[in-house]
């Protein structure tokens, strides 16, 4: 599809360029911090886990390509327990994180991106916002399969190399002491051990009870605040409410556009919400000139879109508004 780059969102000749241009990942390439969890001053923001695979999917459909996952996340680059478990239980990541292929008609022109949360953490102490560290980065497809479906050989060879760096130091050769002073130096180390039990017992006691009370604050914060599908919908009802009154033009424009750069959700509305969002950026491009103004050429925009709906979703009213703008 031949396309001039100030016409798209995204006018960039790969996606290594897009991830490097976008800051998808920190400057020296390593994972970058995203808000997943806001506090309760702030539960109404959107999360921003799912901004580095809404950007990607824009980018693929705007090449003419199908974005769609290919493996799930396991969360293996995350090497705390606790974080894996928080963040396995947030929607948001878990929806934003993963394998993902552009698939084009040419398929070698087809390509894969993996979004890998690498931890977790809590922004600061007086707040209950808390960011996940996502890596974004361009695979190939046998990188890809190695990294989310590695073989036995592989896991048997890593657990080995794990297990060899625990090494033991050498007991040190004994000086000769006196039967009493060896009862004292006994009776000592047997006290000593006893308390290191008793205070690592405390400690682990302690580190449960906190995980406990966190977990249970993530959960109650998760079951109030909106999924990415009630979002989602919330804004593209809110922009089609407002476009078919006239009221809040600019504003029902960006809503709707952000709507739909969240891509096809999973859920049985994940396709016409998603799918209905384009066409009404496609009618905003089109007839509202407060919006279609920041474009150098919104008609052209415009059909792009409607060609994604109708080529990948079979959309009817996306057809038929194709043929009256030819």
């Amino acid at each position: 599809m031949n396309r001039l780059k100030s016409e798209v969102l995204h006018p960039f000749s790969s996606p290594e360029e897009l991830i490097a241009k976008r800051a998808l990942n920190q400057r020296d390439g390593s994972a970058k911090d995203y808000v997943y969890l806001w506090g309760q001053a702030q539960k109404n923001n959107t999360t921003q886990a799912m901004y580095p695979r809404s950007i990607l999917t824009q980018y693929c459909h705007e090449q003419g390509g199908k974005f769609s996952l290919l493996y799930k996340s396991n969360f293996s680059a995350v090497a705390d327990v606790a974080q894996r478990k928080r963040l396995s239980a947030n929607r948001g990541v878990v929806q934003g994180s993963g394998a993902y292929q552009c698939r084009m008609d040419d398929l070698t022109e087809s390509w894969i991106v993996s979004i890998e949360p690498t931890s977790e953490r809590q922004v600061d102490k007086s707040s209950q916002t808390r960011s996940v560290r996502l890596l974004t980065q361009v695979m190939s497809p046998s990188q890809a399969k190695n990294f989310y479906r590695p073989t036995k050989a592989r896991v048997a060879l890593e657990q080995t190399k794990s297990a060899s760096i625990k090494t033991t130091t050498p007991p040190k050769t004994p000086v000769a002491k006196t039967t009493n002073e060896l009862k004292e130096s006994a009776r000592k180390e047997l006290e000593r051990k006893e308390l290191e039990r008793k205070e690592l017992e405390r400690k682990e006691l302690e580190k449960k009870e906190a995980e406990k009370k966190q977990l249970a604050a993530a959960s109650a914060r998760a079951t109030i605040a909106d999924t990415p599908q009630q979002h989602q919908m919330k804004i593209y009802v809110a922009a089609r409410r407002d476009i078919n009154s006239g009221k809040n033009l600019n504003n029902a424009c960006n809503n709707a556009q952000r709507a739909y750069n969240y891509g096809k959700l999973q859920g049985t509305e994940g396709t016409r919400v998603y799918t209905e969002s384009g066409m009404l950026v496609a009618r905003c491009l089109n007839s509202i000139p407060v919006y279609a103004s920041r474009f150098p050429n919104p008609k052209a925009q415009s059909k792009r879109i409607l060609q994604n709906l109708a080529n990948n979703y079979n959309h009817a009213g996306a057809k038929n508004l194709l043929r009256q703008l030819k």
